[in-house]
């Protein structure tokens, strides 16, 4: 039976007095990011302080609606709501304006809509729906799989935009995976992809195929049930990489040493896998499946990186690894920025103040980089208080969520605690060259009408499943 219950009172009035804080602080230094003698007036409609005013009071009444909707609605539309944005995301692909060389804007009558920013919504949405559903555990496969398919199928749609930000930040919701049960090898495996991707950018394939192999022999050394089936291993690749280079060298083909020295594993790799076969030392192939594993991986992020990647963001994740330095190129906008936030010291500049803001030294001030404003206006005060005032909403929101009766809303609150932490880590992280530049706003802060109207409805939605908490399980 449905218990009735004041929507308004059971509202978390904490989040939302956090939220409009956000809203008003953020609307303040966009102000000082784009500053005019010429436009002095904060509501000046014609510049972006003026319409963000515009997104702010629509973004109020956007929460007021979605509080007052049943929150059974966002259950039981979840599926529709996700294929909707998926359809809008294919059709941003063809009808979409070209912004920067991304085609990821819609235009209507002089407003500009971002597909991305609502399906990170949708996507929370259909995947607490998914994986809510009795008789879902992350041990099955195909609970793993579909729930994958679920957060990676927008993830490449907008990857096709390209938008290499709005593409990463879908990588959060696999925190909601975890915390459903998935296996904590899992995330191992993530750590070591992530060292061995950094590793592929800084040293050359051949030196990491090398350490592989020599990783993978120990390993089987110490594990093993005998050294001399990790002995054999190590000759039959020997024989086979001596084989395969007199061939290349006889035949003078010019084949690159890389290439030999995979092509040798390949074929030492499967004769070796058969040995262990047959010898009933079935748990050396899952150390041939990782070594294997690692090297395609390796190979693929080489590939990527040189083939895929445009020439710019090649550079910015070169800058940000120290392997290139461009103060007035790729790594301007980083230079730049921790120059602003460093010359606003303990206290700041001042309001309207800031000299790397006002003389536009900062590109994307306003948007991307409204943290470096921030830092050199308000100095390390202001900029500590805003990463104390997202931390405190971040603990708020799990807190919120641990309190939640259905598995629905539940799965829901940690899918937006992931998105904003994401969102959060990664903006900071940027403006202080903890990570590249990769183009994604500070939530409820940056300009733009898409991306505050997406977080006011992710979080809000969650706010409204947790007013409801006590009158009907969703």
């Amino acid at each position: 039976m449905k218990r009735r219950v004041n929507i308004w009172a059971n509202i978390d009035w904490v989040v939302v007095t956090i939220y409009l804080l956000f809203m008003l602080f953020g609307w303040l230094n966009i102000y000082a990011a784009v500053y005019s003698e010429e436009h002095m007036s904060i509501l000046d409609t014609s510049q972006r302080y003026g319409k963000q005013m515009i997104w702010i009071i629509a973004s109020i009444l956007i929460a007021v609606m979605i509080i007052v909707i049943d929150s059974r609605f966002y259950l039981f539309f979840s599926y529709i709501l996700y294929i909707s944005l998926l359809l809008l995301l294919i059709a941003v692909l063809i009808l979409g304006r070209e912004i920067n060389g991304a085609r990821s804007w819609f235009e209507i009558g002089g407003l500009s809509l971002q597909p991305a920013e609502f399906a990170k919504f949708a996507t929370v949405l259909a995947l607490a729906r998914y994986l809510s559903k009795e008789g879902r555990i992350m041990s099955s496969f195909k609970t793993l799989f579909v729930s994958l398919i679920i957060i990676f199928a927008p993830a490449v749609l907008i990857a096709l935009q390209p938008d290499l930000g709005s593409t990463l930040i879908f990588f959060s919701l696999i925190l909601v995976l975890f915390r459903e049960g998935l296996s904590p090898y899992y995330f191992v495996i993530g750590i070591l992809a992530a060292i061995l991707f950094i590793a592929t950018l800084l040293v050359e394939s051949l030196y990491i195929y090398a350490f592989l192999v020599i990783a993978g022999f120990i390993f089987h050394l110490i594990t093993g049930r005998g050294a001399w089936i990790s002995i054999k291993g190590l000759i039959i690749f020997l024989l086979t990489g001596g084989a395969i280079f007199a061939v290349f060298y006889f035949l003078k083909l010019n084949a690159p040493i890389d290439m030999v020295f995979m092509l040798a594993l390949v074929i030492s790799g499967l004769i070796y896998a058969y040995y262990i076969y047959r010898h009933k030392a079935r748990y050396v192939l899952i150390i041939l499946a990782f070594l294997f594993g690692s090297m395609v991986f390796t190979y693929s992020v080489d590939y990527a990186f040189n083939n895929i990647l445009l020439p710019h963001q090649q550079k910015r994740i070169n800058v940000v690894l120290g392997i290139e330095s461009d103060p007035s190129g790729a790594g301007y906008h980083l230079n730049q920025s921790k120059i602003s936030i460093g010359s606003g010291g303990f206290s700041g500049k001042g309001f309207l103040q800031g000299t790397q803001t006002k003389f536009k030294f900062v590109p994307e001030q306003s948007t991307d980089f409204i943290f470096c404003t921030v830092g050199e206006e308000w100095g390390f005060i202001g900029a500590a208080l805003v990463v104390a005032l997202f931390s405190f909403l971040l603990l708020r929101l799990v807190m919120i969520t641990e309190r939640q009766r259905s598995a629905f809303s539940k799965i829901y609150g940690y899918g937006v605690v992931s998105i904003l932490l994401f969102h959060f880590l990664i903006n900071i992280g940027m403006t202080i060259g903890l990570v590249p530049v990769i183009g994604i706003p500070l939530p409820f802060f940056s300009y733009g009408g898409s991306s505050l109207w997406g977080f006011t409805i992710l979080l809000f939605i969650f706010l409204r499943l947790d007013a409801s908490r006590n009158e009907h399980l969703v």
